[in-house]
């Protein structure tokens, strides 16, 4: 039942209000800016959507609005091809909102307003799983209750599948989490929040991608930007060299990178195969500006795999 390939998002649905400026304001200034979307977002969804155009069948968890923010977010998803007979529509709720400021080096911030995100609980998560769903992959992150991340984390892992955590943004949950997930994927920030390790190069990524293991989880990868990315388990360390790209907008690259990590290895692929997919599409997506609309096609994953861009 649980070995065919597929993934499962169970995570953050927003829409992304993202305005482009040379420069990002100081306190209290203002500027003029020189562009502005509204997309779907939020890192569940753009997790899925990845996975989806990865040509994995991909299912989303999740609570959206009664407004008119659900549409964007809705839209997008089908677009992918993404299924959503999971999505659950609030009545009293609204559909959650990232604002989004990116400057002309492709820097950003981002304040994230959860609402509907809030309401993905417990009972959510067994209302997908109890369907007998053909997933092996399920993908989690910190854009809805931690509460509901650690049951979710129990639930795939009592039913063998594979979960990948990617503890983003940076909030905290507890320990025991770690031994619930067989992959977690933070990037430097990250790692240095859960660790303690200031990770700014290579050996300082090891390290805390140790204290990670000692936590209890199988497997660490660390995103590190231009650095590429550290692969760590209790038996081996591997460093892959990051795609050379023009940054225009960082949002989603992440997005990008663990939601193709999460379909590779659904489709069976190895560890460092699946990085190496992940890499390419992470890089990707930062030469387009916003989320969902950033994300590479498997085709234009393999062409820069194979040196093109």
């Amino acid at each position: 039942m649980m070995n065919e390939s597929g993934v499962v998002v169970i995570g953050s649905m927003t829409a992304d209000v993202t305005a482009k400026a040379n420069l990002l304001p100081r306190r209290g200034e203002t500027v003029l800016g020189e562009e502005f979307t509204l997309v779907s977002g939020g890192k569940g969804s753009n997790q899925a959507a990845m996975s989806s155009r990865m040509g994995v069948k991909t299912w989303m968890v999740g609570c959206v609005g009664a407004d008119a923010f659900k549409s964007v977010v809705l839209n997008s998803l089908h677009s992918h091809g993404v299924m959503t007979e999971f999505v659950e529509q609030l009545e009293d709720q609204k559909t959650g909102v990232a604002h989004i400021r990116v400057d002309s080096s492709g820097n950003n911030d981002i304040v994230i307003v959860p609402m509907a995100n809030t309401q993905t609980n417990p009972d959510r998560v067994d209302r997908f799983f109890s369907t007998n769903p053909s997933v092996n992959t399920l993908l989690l992150q910190l854009e809805i209750p931690v509460p509901t991340v650690l049951y979710a984390a129990k639930v795939a892992k009592e039913k063998g599948l594979t979960v990948i955590f990617d503890p983003a943004p940076a909030a905290p949950f507890p320990d025991e989490l770690y031994q619930w997930v067989d992959i977690v994927t933070p990037n430097e920030t990250e790692a240095s929040a859960l660790t303690g390790v200031e990770v700014i190069d290579i050996k300082t990524a090891e390290q805390a991608a140790s204290v990670l293991l000692e936590k209890g989880v199988n497997l660490v990868i660390i995103t590190l930007a231009e650095n590429g990315v550290l692969i760590a388990d209790n038996d081996s360390v591997t460093h892959l060299s990051a795609f050379k790209v023009n940054v225009v907008d960082t949002t989603a690259a992440g997005d990008a990178f663990t939601g193709t990590l999460g379909a590779c290895i659904s489709e069976g692929k190895s560890i460092e195969e699946s990085v190496q997919f992940a890499m390419a599409a992470g890089a990707l997506a930062v030469t387009k500006i916003g989320a969902q609309t950033s994300l590479p096609t498997k085709e234009e994953v393999i062409s820069l795999m194979n040196g093109g861009i």
